[in-house]
């Protein structure tokens, strides 16, 4: 025990003796005398405060409110031509890429996905157009977004007309297409092809008709006329009352096998490409891959090869309720609303001069 005591009362002094030696080697340390250069006395210029005016905090948040239009992707020429500003290039579309050809819309296919919105003015044309989609549908749904029928079966083709000339006014980089309205694909061939005329020469490059085999072989005439068509099959809003409303289509074998043959037909007769509505996604899916031309697809899933949706509908402008398909982007009518009825409690507020 006496030897264990004094082994250990040992490496305590060896402890102790080699912290106090690392300890006068720190001190050593802080007390070397610094060298000729570092004893050099250098000149001690303040750094200028910067004053905050009023006319800095102001320029600070139009450069943060246009930092957020960058973000949002709302770019102007002088925005992107301005050197302080930064934007992330791989958001913008090269709207230098996109054809207004229907050769463009075919040749997509299995390339990227195609994109159309919806547009019956000329503004929204250009807003449209700007935001790089593949092409526009000047469609009979204008009837239900804008002029506040139930269905789209009120839209006559001077409706059509008059939609798709102003549309054409706001000068698209892209494909417009234009809906025949309800009923005049089921009248005579000259009427058939008097509508599609008056639509082309108005500003359209495409006409799209509603239906399937029942109407291949006049697609097919309008075709060799030099009218391009886009077929439509699967929900057809013109026969909305005829079916009971809308809903879902190719839940059936039977009604899966028709849509299979409406599109082979409209594939035969020559439609560039196929708006394919509300089908069973399994089904619009396995068109997708079984025929040649482009099957775009609104509400029939994610499988098809591209997709058109109302920009109405997709910006939160329509106060009706929405289908589940549809995830609006923005919510500008509520904040349309808003909007105005700041301006009008402003107005009514303002003091008014008396005599």
């Amino acid at each position: 025990m006496v030897e264990e005591i004094k082994k250990t009362s040992n490496r305590s002094k060896k402890t102790s003796e080699v912290r106090s030696s690392s300890q006068a080697l720190q001190k050593a340390s802080v007390k070397r005398k610094p060298s000729a250069e570092q004893t050099k006395a250098k000149p001690i210029v303040p750094k200028p405060k910067k004053v905050k005016t009023r006319a800095d905090k102001k320029i600070k948040t139009s450069e943060d409110n246009i930092q957020k239009k960058d973000d949002a992707g709302n770019l102007d020429d002088e925005v992107k031509k301005s050197p302080k500003l930064s934007y992330d290039k791989k958001r913008l579309v090269d709207l230098s890429e996109i054809h207004p050809t229907t050769k463009y819309i075919y040749q997509l296919k299995k390339k990227r996905t195609i994109i159309g919105l919806t547009a019956y003015d000329s503004i929204m044309a250009k807003l449209v157009s700007k935001a790089g989609v593949d092409f526009i549908l000047v469609g009979d749904s204008v009837g239900t977004t804008m002029l506040g029928f139930d269905t789209t079966i009120p839209v006559t083709i001077d409706d059509m007309v008059h939609h798709t000339a102003a549309v054409r006014r706001g000068m698209p980089g892209c494909l417009v297409v234009a809906d025949l309205p309800f009923g005049e694909a089921s009248l005579s061939f000259d009427r058939l092809l008097d509508s599609a005329r008056r639509l082309m020469q108005c500003g359209a490059d495409a006409v799209k008709i509603e239906g399937g085999k029942d109407i291949a072989d006049d697609i097919e005439k309008l075709v060799a006329t030099g009218i391009p068509v886009m077929g439509h099959i699967g929900l057809l809003p013109q026969t909305v009352k005829a079916i009971g409303g809308y809903r879902k289509f190719g839940t059936t074998r039977e009604e899966a096998d028709d849509l299979y043959t409406d599109a082979i037909s409209l594939e035969e007769a020559g439609c560039f490409a196929i708006i394919a509505e509300m089908i069973d996604e399994e089904i619009a899916a396995h068109l997708a891959d079984q025929i040649l031309p482009p099957l775009i697809g609104i509400g029939s899933g994610h499988q098809t090869d591209g997709e058109i949706l109302v920009t109405h509908d997709l910006l939160g402008l329509t106060p009706s309720p929405l289908p589940s398909f549809v995830k609006p982007c923005a919510s500008l009518g509520l904040d349309g609303l808003n909007a105005l009825q700041n301006y009008v409690v402003n107005l009514r507020n303002r003091p008014v001069k008396k005599k």
